[in-house]
């Protein structure tokens, strides 16, 4: 068959050139026969001399060409012709057998995808051939490199299902590629197949699983695993199993669990790692138990592990949590003295426990320090300062001038950023400042803030701008997809104050429409404005219902109630609602006596207020200047009662 071409190597190889041109206009499919296909991959006429010649210094101990030339010659037939009769052909005639070895070989070559599933395909229908592991695990790789993440599924249960074995090896690979393909159920779901029908897990399968859920916060199904990693009876838990196991059940809020978990590995042999020193640091600052989380670093030392700089980290934060923060400062200086470089969560941490401790020159140091830990602020680290200076009553401008510096270092302001700033605007009464920077806000594309429009609405209410406050109420609706319950407690509050009780309650019940559900807030804002149209049995009602919603009532609630009855319903009812709260599981507070004393002063029970102010004082209050000018009022007026008497 092939006797017609030989001799005609010059005109193979102008074939051969023409096919795999570069060049766009050269590189167009053109039709050739089967034996000008054959042609391309025929071995050099053994007549031709140069040819033989050339031959020779390839393989000197052979006539046959190397298996690189010919992979080389197939892979451009399969990057020119994709894969069809003209590649198989080309495999024909080159010899090459359909093994693994090839498949795994022609799937690493770089063409499309489409290509090698039809190869991958082709190669499954062979006589005498089956795909194994290792060769359905390269296509896997393939499509997930190109994130055919369905295609890939499909391939991982045909592979499953089918009748090639499955190891240890490829059940870790599985877990890790679906799980990275954030398909977390099917993860799970193949690895109880696999589990059930191919292979033993491993301690190794079990950690690949358990790294893969708390990679992607499924906590609660780590324990379970846990527990069936145990009943296998030949997978042993290891430092990674703990690790994650106790870095888990710290997410989960199941501190004392984790803490169980360190003795049962101490117990089992195993020493703890310093992420998981660090894990427990921090659930022991959490639950308050300082004393054991500094017994821990001291145990660290003793064990030769290392503190790292997440070690210093959450020494920083749970000192600085607890009010302790020349000791934080110290743990950060001994940082740098044992060649800790810290990095910018470590700054953060710093600058943040002295923002809220008051100490802004220590949080400018630490600011122009941070160019020698080679640590760039971020949003968060100008945001903390910008925060911090409107706390302190520091000018305006002085924070705006942080503001203007982030912009000019190149850090984005974030929507918090303009939050902070609307607000501290708003608390200095500079409400078109405000107004600018929401504006601002707007324009760079930020989503509508809730916070910033509360600061706003807020502010616009108590400058008694109601009308601006409501039209930025609706601007708000308007352009936010999700609306927030405080941005509409907000809008309540005001319109009870200004005695548009209707208002308020239309709001209430459009909040509940629109799916929000209505917060202590909510409720407080709309007792409010009952109270002060005088629907005190309403307001009582709402108080009873907003309990049987669900939604927990506070001190404030029931101190609105209180001061309506007071001003309404005279001493004997207010009483009466006061010795009731005092049985509740309620924590009285300063503003629920003087509502009571002022009262009784108005109604000229002065023996009685000086009772509850004695009680007042025995239960850890102190007088303020309301307090002594309900007395004043109670004293006044009964000398005015002398002295008419008198008359």
């Amino acid at each position: 068959m092939f006797s017609q071409f030989k001799g005609l190597t010059g005109r193979g190889s102008v074939l051969l050139k023409r096919a795999i041109s570069t060049f766009f206009h050269l590189n167009a499919r053109i039709k050739q026969t089967e034996s000008e296909i054959v042609q391309m991959f025929s071995p050099p006429d053994s007549n031709s001399e140069t040819s033989t010649l050339s031959l020779r210094r390839i393989h000197p101990k052979t006539n046959n060409l190397s298996i690189r030339t010919l992979d080389e010659r197939f892979i451009r037939i399969l990057k020119i012709f994709k894969w069809g009769p003209d590649a198989e052909k080309a495999l024909e005639v080159l010899m090459l057998k359909v093994d693994h070895r090839l498949v795994r070989e022609v799937l690493k070559v770089d063409v499309e995808i489409s290509v090698k599933i039809q190869f991958f395909k082709w190669a499954s229908n062979r006589k005498n051939f089956e795909h194994d592991a290792t060769t359905y695990m390269a296509l896997i790789y393939c499509l997930n490199e190109v994130g055919r993440y369905g295609e890939m599924w499909k391939m991982i249960q045909e592979m499953v299902k089918g009748k090639c074995l499955i190891g240890p090896l490829e059940l870790s690979e599985i877990v890790t590629i679906l799980g990275n393909a954030k398909m977390v159920n099917k993860a799970l779901s193949v690895f109880y197949q696999i589990k059930s029908r191919k292979c033993k897990p491993t301690s190794r399968n079990y950690n690949s699983l358990i790294l893969m859920l708390m990679q992607e916060g499924h906590y609660k199904n780590i324990y379970e695993l846990y527990n069936d990693m145990t009943n296998e009876g030949n997978c042993f838990p290891d430092t990674v199993t703990y690790s994650a196991l106790i870095y888990s059940f710290g997410k989960l809020g199941h501190d004392e669990s984790a803490i169980r978990l360190l003795d049962e590995m101490k117990e089992n042999g195993l020493h703890p790692n310093s992420r998981i020193y660090n894990t427990l640091l921090g659930i022991f600052f959490k639950m308050g138990n300082v004393e054991r989380a500094l017994g821990l670093v001291e145990e660290m030392k003793l064990k030769g592990c290392a503190s790292n700089v997440y070690t210093y980290t959450e020494l920083i934060k749970g000192l600085g949590k607890i009010g302790r923060t020349e000791e934080a400062y110290g743990i950060f200086l001994s940082m740098l003295k044992d060649g800790c470089r810290p990095d910018i969560v470590v700054i953060n941490s710093l600058i943040n426990i002295f923002c809220k401790s008051g100490r802004l020159d220590n949080v400018l140091k630490i600011f122009e320090e941070m160019c020698s830990y080679k640590c760039t602020p971020t949003a968060i680290t100008y945001n903390m300062i910008i925060k911090a200076l409107f706390e302190s009553n520091a000018p305006p401008s002085e924070a705006y001038s942080w503001f203007e510096k982030m912009k000019a270092n190149k850090v984005p302001p974030s929507s918090f950023t303009y939050s902070i700033l609307i607000d501290g605007f708003c608390k200095r009464n500079r409400v078109e400042k405000a107004l600018l920077l929401l504006e601002e806000m707007d324009e760079k594309g930020f989503p509508p803030c809730s916070f910033a429009y509360c600061s706003l609405i807020d502010t616009l209410g108590k400058a008694k701008r109601y009308e601006a406050a409501s039209e930025l109420f609706q601007e708000y609706k308007e352009n936010c997809g999700d609306a927030s319950s405080r941005v509409y407690s907000v809008m309540i509050k005001h319109f009870g104050k200004c005695g548009k009780f209707n208002e308020a309650l239309d709001l209430f019940n459009e909040m509940k429409r629109v799916g929000l559900s209505p917060d202590v807030y909510t409720y407080n804002a709309l007792l409010s404005a009952m109270v002060r149209v005088n629907m005190i049995e309403e307001a009582q009602s709402l108080l009873q219902t907003m309990e049987e919603s669900g939604c927990k009532s506070n001190i404030h609630s029931h101190n609105i109630i209180l001061n309506g009855l007071a001003k309404t319903g005279g001493p004997k009812r207010a009483m009466e609602m006061f010795t009731k709260m005092k049985t509740m599981k309620l924590k009285l507070d300063s503003v629920s006596y003087n509502i009571v004393l002022g009262c009784l002063s108005r109604n000229g029970m002065l023996e009685e207020a000086a009772k509850l102010m004695k009680e007042m004082g025995s239960n850890g209050f102190e007088y303020d200047l309301i307090t002594y000018s309900s007395i004043l009022e109670a004293v006044g007026k009964i000398n005015e009662g002398e002295r008419t008497t008198s008359f």
